[in-house]
């Protein structure tokens, strides 16, 4: 029946240690495949040599496995009493059984600085990102500002940790320089696009299977939502991240423009998905259950692959100014 909680009749059974494991989420960590364009990059930019870089990888995906579950601790426990008003997360163990708060704020803080611990091996800047990883799960989940409560800023908030977990991996190779701002700033509106579909699809699921009425009370921002304003926001970051790619895959190597289209093919497959009732897009750990969607991603890779060994010097004339002369009469 629309408007009920899931609030339980029994006395819940007290955690045990699956349910504190369970938290910390590590099915998430593949949401780390966003590191590796930044190692990718860093590679072919700078070439260091291969053996070097076993170890800071190794340690640093280690390193940002344990600050990124530090924030999903933070994130499940804080959530609690708004999960509850969710058809799928009020099955989370933080609603669903009764934890003990020491245990998680303890699971939290040894997380967090193992997390940092590791970062410092890899690198200063390595340990400066991650320790920003850090703050954005305390800004973004813990009041007075919390800024997942407040409509758009919630989901330019949670994009920005694509562009950190960018440059977490151009750091595990190079340390010394930053990745393009172009570069980091399409990474920036590609991740609101996908948080947007992700929030269109969310708004879409709760409302038809738990009443619009308890939209407000799970996430706050939804009151000033709306599936069009969701949609607009979500065609807005996408034109955003279209312009920063495309200035950088022109400013960095011009033969890459050619993958443009299947970039573009990418954020319409990504949006069919959030089109379809109970949408992956709300867990974008399943993303990788959509056969198109991974079929882009690819042919993305491939054609990226072979575009960087293969020179189309007649490209150059892209970023040469001039007309197309007419015949003249």
């Amino acid at each position: 029946m629309h408007g009920t909680t899931t609030e339980s009749v029994a006395p819940r059974r007290r955690g045990r240690l699956g349910d504190y494991i369970a938290i910390a989420r590590p099915d998430h960590w593949v949401k780390h495949v966003f590191i590796l364009p930044g190692i990718v990059l860093a590679e072919l930019l700078h070439r260091r040599p291969l053996g070097e870089l076993v170890m800071p990888v190794a340690i640093g995906l280690a390193s940002a496995a344990l600050i990124a579950s530090a924030n999903y601790v933070i994130n499940e426990w804080l959530d609690a009493r708004y999960d509850r008003f969710h058809p799928i997360k009020s099955r989370r163990p933080a609603v669903a059984r009764e934890l003990s708060a020491p245990v998680v704020y303890l699971e939290y803080a040894l997380l967090a600085v193992l997390g940092l611990a590791l970062g410092w091996v890899v690198s200063k800047l390595f340990f400066a990102v991650s320790a920003l990883f850090l703050l954005s799960g305390v800004l973004y989940n813990v009041s007075p500002l919390r800024t997942k409560d407040r409509v758009y800023l919630d989901v330019i908030t949670e994009a920005v940790n694509n562009p950190i977990r960018l440059t977490l991996g151009w750091a595990m190779v190079d340390s010394t320089t930053l990745p393009p701002s172009s570069l980091v700033l399409a990474y920036w509106m590609g991740g609101a696009f996908l948080m947007a579909i992700k929030r269109f699809a969310e708004y879409r699921s709760v409302s038809e299977t738990a009443g619009v009425e308890n939209l407000a009370l799970y996430r706050r921002s939804f009151r000033d939502y709306s599936e069009n304003s969701l949609m607009i926001s979500a065609f807005l970051y996408a034109l955003m991240a279209a312009f920063f790619l495309a200035v950088f895959l022109i400013k960095y190597r011009i033969e890459y423009l050619l993958s443009l289209p299947l970039f573009a093919a990418l954020f319409a497959v990504y949006l069919a998905v959030g089109l379809k009732p109970g949408s992956s897009a709300q867990a974008p750990e399943k993303l990788f259950r959509e056969g198109r969607l991974m079929t882009i991603v690819i042919l993305l890779v491939v054609a990226l692959v072979v575009l960087t060994f293969v020179d189309i010097p007649q490209l150059e004339r892209l970023t040469d100014p001039h007309f197309i002369e007419l015949a003249r009469e």
